[in-house]
């Protein structure tokens, strides 16, 4: 079993599930196209969040595109640091959990310039309203930590957009905050359609339905905020950091998100790498307190993450294939990407 939580019946829930079903039927059709920003190490919720799930699409027979997105990390900061590390982290990752450079193509921004060359004429087709008017973006100006917003925050959408749109990605795994970050990928697919020729394909949402971990500090778990288990972290480590989660008072364990979010996200965590209902492991851990809730993570956590750890450590024995893996998906993107903007620049009508 693999723990979910119910979308809300909105059109964009409707219409995920309806694809899922599609996903079953013929996985063939769709190309999707997901990906991280290298500003550090992928954690657990990283991984039941979304990297089980490019597993699962991989393995029904979607054909995936893993960005890399090296340019995106200057979206709020000044320079990117230990970049060269962040990425070769991603990779090791990537591989760890299954991912299949056979299968699903894994490349990076800087390496790939047709991809970036799209950005031109895609922001001809948006207007400064329309940017400033996405949520998406006025939420990261507000956490920004530069002290003035660059022009790569302000089009961050219509990257994304290119990002997407350069493999004529049809499907994009999202949660629901990034709806409006797609919306701007289907409208510029729309206008580009409507002006030029027809192109491009206007993606769907894959909707997430997975559940919300915090971070051990009972915050929302980031890369930033050290407060999550790395999926490279050992298991002393791993350990150490859930000995110091945040819990509560009551001694009796119980799932309750609403009303105790630490420790139900606790329990949801164990509930998670065990693939049972958090309710039933709640109850058995019952009067053991913060001691036993966490010895039953810790526990579940490592046996979960075990070979995934053992993976990491093998590849991670070998970083000329790891970049090898990289240099491989850099060539696919590419040679995609040069085909798709000489498509463009024929419908725009440029002198070549």
């Amino acid at each position: 079993m693999t723990m979910t939580t119910d979308l809300p019946a909105t059109p964009a829930a409707r219409r995920s599930a309806e694809l899922e079903r599609q996903l079953t039927e013929d996985p063939g059709r769709f190309r999707v196209l997901t990906g991280d920003r290298p500003t550090g190490a992928l954690h657990l919720g990283h991984y039941f969040g979304t990297l089980h799930n490019r597993v699962r699409l991989q393995d029904l027979g979607v054909e995936v595109f893993v960005l890399v997105a090296d340019y995106q990390v200057l979206t709020d900061r000044d320079v990117a640091e230990r970049l060269t590390t962040h990425v070769e982290g991603l990779l090791l990752d990537y591989l760890a959990i299954g991912i299949d450079p056979a299968r699903t193509t894994v490349f990076n921004h800087s390496a790939v310039p047709a991809l970036n060359q799209l950005l031109l004429p895609f922001l001809s087709l948006v207007s400064v309203a329309e940017l400033g008017r996405n949520p998406t973006v006025k939420d990261e100006i507000a956490h920004s930590r530069q002290s003035a917003v660059s022009g790569l925050m302000y089009t961050y959408p219509v990257h994304q957009a290119a990002d997407i749109l350069f493999c004529k990605g049809n499907l994009v795994p999202v949660g629901q905050d990034q709806l409006p970050h797609l919306e701007i990928t289907r409208t510029i697919a729309r206008r580009f359609n409507e002006r030029y020729a027809d192109v491009f394909p206007e993606p769907d949402a894959l909707l997430s339905a997975a559940p919300l971990l915090l971070g051990t500090d009972a915050a929302k778990m980031s890369k930033s905020r050290n407060n999550a288990v790395a999926l490279g972290a050992d298991a002393d480590e791993t350990a150490r950091l859930i000995k110091g989660a945040t819990t509560d008072a009551d001694r009796h364990i119980t799932y309750d998100p609403e009303l105790r979010p630490a420790v139900s996200s606790l329990v949801l965590l164990a509930a998670l790498c065990l693939d049972r209902d958090p309710h039933e492991v709640a109850e058995e851990i019952g009067n053991g307190g913060a001691a036993g809730l966490k010895r039953t993570v810790t526990e579940a956590v490592n046996a979960r993450m075990a070979p995934i750890r053992a993976r990491r450590a093998e590849y991670a024995q070998d970083m000329g294939y790891v970049r090898d893996v990289l240099r491989a998906g850099n060539e696919r993107a590419n040679a995609v990407a040069e085909e798709t903007l000489q498509e463009v620049r024929e419908a725009m009508g440029m002198f070549r």
